[in-house]
């Protein structure tokens, strides 16, 4: 298997990218590649569809308001969509996480959800955590892409799952495409 196969998974999976802000030039193929990445590492397979979006701190801040009941900005939001339609933990029928399961009618996609990335408290936590803003919006978008595949960080056990996972995929994907790692 190439590296292209590899990141690609199921081609039936769609992950959109956009930058909706001007601070940081990013590199968004890169970031929908390492979601895809995640998303086949789950097993995610079937028609199903999510989106990476990049954007300013006014953005995040309105987005943590809203929804989560926060004060000021955050790094990463996830926001699983397809609730009703999958359910919690793993999907016995194709081994996976979350997606999977085909919807009832074949055409339709089942909507995964959106992750929203802020480069602007991304590269502020890059050098607190002593790593590069690649590394750092890297973690961002699997931790993201994670939490709309029903995993969670509250409780020591969900925690040290959901590490691993990143762990694991961020090395895979690093091997993949070594990019920035100075």
């Amino acid at each position: 298997m190439n590296k292209a196969e590899e990141i690609i998974g199921d081609p039936n999976v769609s992950v959109f990218g956009s930058s909706e802000q001007l601070d940081i030039e990013i590199d968004v193929a890169r970031y929908v590649s390492l979601a895809r990445l995640t998303l086949a590492q789950e097993k995610i397979n079937g028609m199903c569809e999510m989106s990476l979006i990049f954007c300013d701190v006014d953005a995040i801040t309105k987005l943590n308001e809203q929804y989560m009941d926060a004060k000021g900005p955050t790094d990463v939001l996830a926001f699983p969509i397809d609730d009703d339609i999958v359910g919690s933990g793993r999907n016995p029928d194709n081994g996976g996480r979350g997606p999977g399961t085909p919807s009832e009618d074949p055409d339709i996609p089942t909507l995964i959800g959106d992750v929203y990335v802020c480069p602007t408290i991304a590269k502020a936590q890059a050098s607190e955590h002593k790593q590069t803003l690649d590394q750092e919006l890297a973690l961002l978008v699997v931790h993201g892409t994670l939490h709309l595949l029903n995993y969670d960080h509250y409780e020591v056990s969900e925690r040290e799952e959901m590490q691993g996972r990143e762990k694991e995929i961020l090395t895979e994907f690093f091997r993949l495409y070594p990019g920035d790692r100075k």
